[in-house]
């Protein structure tokens, strides 16, 4: 059993997870163990025309005051806070001006007004797939992966906002990841990981430890080197933290700041599967299936690639569902089918799996992998008179089970081999049922980790206590606790492999129609 708070050999970190609907922060001891955390919300603006954005200002009053209340639940020594430490939802931009302030609100993951500004960037005379095949050999050469067309990486909101926002473009000093703005308001320095960078895709990364930015890759995008912040390793310490930042945040002033990385990159170590092709499941608003691999490469067809890890040393596979945990809150908030999620897991109890044969398709927001599709969207599809409300429920919960399967067989043939255990963590984690679902729908074991929405900030933790060297990588797999192990139910398989069977043609015989409803 792991020591009690004011243990003479326990310290602890301050980590911070700064999702799409807001922070956690957590109190973390030297052992793993999260000694207490608290949330924080934060709004969310969509536009029509793709854009998703945020404001930067109560990303950090919101991280205050969560972390005011986990320091005080903690009741530990300021004495014993040795560190802090950063995740955040990965591929944003904030345009920060000279003294550090936020110019304009940050754009999000979610955002794709940048598609057009890409797709003229990426294409030429002569396209394969919308690129320029002289361009995509240069990315694919060089970074491991190429922009989607999407237009939700940050070059592309860069290029959005040089072209819509030229007065923000002129008095921007620096573009920053959200995390990489987090670490500047701890430490006052502008700086970027080789991981926090690499959705930028102008970073030579084929030397994993000499990661840098490529002057051919930033002439053919068109970014300004001197508008992006310096390159620093992996598992490094940023800097001390401010005498301001400790007032806001309620630490002692110069503690060191860990360098921190995107959710994607945190969520390895929160997951506990560290070793090379261990592989894990997060599903929280958005989704993706990721492993720490030995080399770089991309799968340009299915939008799937290996960049730099926040593991030193190593890459790691990127993907990415925009909806997953989002599409039960849509059901909840605006078809009022179920008022909680409680409530949904007990009608998925009712329903044999298949749900009468009614498909959901989770595309809410476009997607990125397997397919790069902004103007996809999502339904029901095969509904009847007799088609029930649970039925429809556990639909969705199939439905992102689907989606789950058609990006594992991506993910599989880009790692040249089978996965056949997933850790399962993020919010979506803490339905039985879910887990259940994509266990028969995979056919795959499906290990739910303990407290499964806490993986990420457990994971900037851990990634803390790495840069600390308070503890090694080899320690992490036992540090982070499996609730659950669910294993594939045979008696399911046909029935889920018809379905997974139209689900894909669904998309195939659609994208045209929504590509014509939804460009703008």
């Amino acid at each position: 059993m792991s020591p009690g708070p004011g243990v003479v050999d326990e310290q602890f970190v301050l980590a911070v997870d700064l999702g799409t609907g807001g922070p956690k922060v957590a109190v973390v001891a030297t052992t793993g163990r999260i000694v207490a955390h608290a949330t924080e919300p934060v709004a969310l603006h969509l536009f029509e025309g793709g854009g998703a954005e945020q404001d930067p200002k109560e990303w950090w009053s919101a991280i205050c005051r969560a972390a005011t209340r986990a320091l005080a639940e903690a009741a530990v020594p300021p004495a014993d806070l040795i560190g802090v430490g950063c995740t955040s939802q990965w591929s944003g931009t904030v345009a920060v001006g000279a003294h550090g302030e936020p110019l304009m609100p940050a754009i999000i993951w979610m955002d794709s007004r940048g598609n057009r500004a890409i797709r003229k960037v990426a294409g030429g005379a002569v396209n394969v797939l919308g690129y320029d095949p002289r361009k995509i050999l240069r990315w694919v050469q060089v970074t491991g992966g190429a922009p989607g067309l999407s237009g939700k990486d940050p070059v592309s909101h860069i290029l959005f906002i040089r072209d819509e926002f030229p007065n923000v473009y002129r008095d921007t000093v620096t573009f920053l990841e959200p995390v990489d703005y987090l670490n500047l308001k701890l430490t006052g320095r502008r700086s970027a990981s080789f991981d926090s960078i690499a959705a930028h895709w102008v970073t030579d990364n084929r030397v994993i430890d000499k990661v840098d930015y490529d002057q051919r890759l930033l002439d053919l995008t068109g970014l300004d080197r001197s508008r992006l912040p310096d390159l620093v390793p992996p598992g490094s310490v940023v800097g001390p933290l401010t005498d301001e930042a400790a007032s806001d945040l309620g630490l002692p002033a110069g503690i060191p700041v860990a360098v921190g990385s995107g959710d994607v990159h945190s969520a390895v170590f929160g997951s506990g599967a560290v070793a090379d092709f261990a592989a894990h499941l997060y599903i929280g608003t958005s989704s993706w299936i990721s492993a720490h691999v030995p080399f770089k490469k991309t799968a340009p067809t299915s939008n799937v690639a290996s960049i730099p890890a926040a593991l030193a040393g190593k890459y790691l596979i990127v993907d990415e569902h925009e909806t997953a945990g989002a599409c039960l809150t849509f059901l909840r908030d605006n078809l009022g089918i179920a008022d909680d999620f409680e409530a949904m897991n007990a009608m998925v109890d009712t329903v044999e799996p298949g749900s009468g044969r009614v498909l959901f398709t989770p595309w809410l927001n476009g997607e990125r992998s397997p397919v790069d599709d902004h103007t996809v969207r999502g339904g029901f599809h095969n509904l009847s008179l007799a088609t029930t409300r649970a039925q429809m429920v556990r639909a969705v919960y199939e439905g992102v089970a689907f989606n789950s399967r058609w990006l594992l067989d991506a993910v599989e043939k880009f790692a040249g081999r089978r996965l056949d255990s997933l850790a399962f963590i993020g919010g979506g984690a803490n339905s039985d049922q879910w887990a259940q679902i994509h266990a028969d729908v995979l056919g795959r074991e499906i290990r739910q980790i303990a407290d499964p929405v806490l993986a990420n900030v457990r994971g900037a933790a851990l990634i803390t206590l790495v840069a600390l060297d308070r503890i090694t990588v080899d320690d992490i797999p036992a540090m982070v606790d499996v609730r659950r192990t669910f294993v594939p139910n045979r008696s399911a398989s046909d029935e889920y492999d018809l379905l997974f069977g139209e689900f894909v043609t669904l998309y195939k015989q659609t994208k045209g129609i929504f590509r014509r409803l939804n460009t703008f």
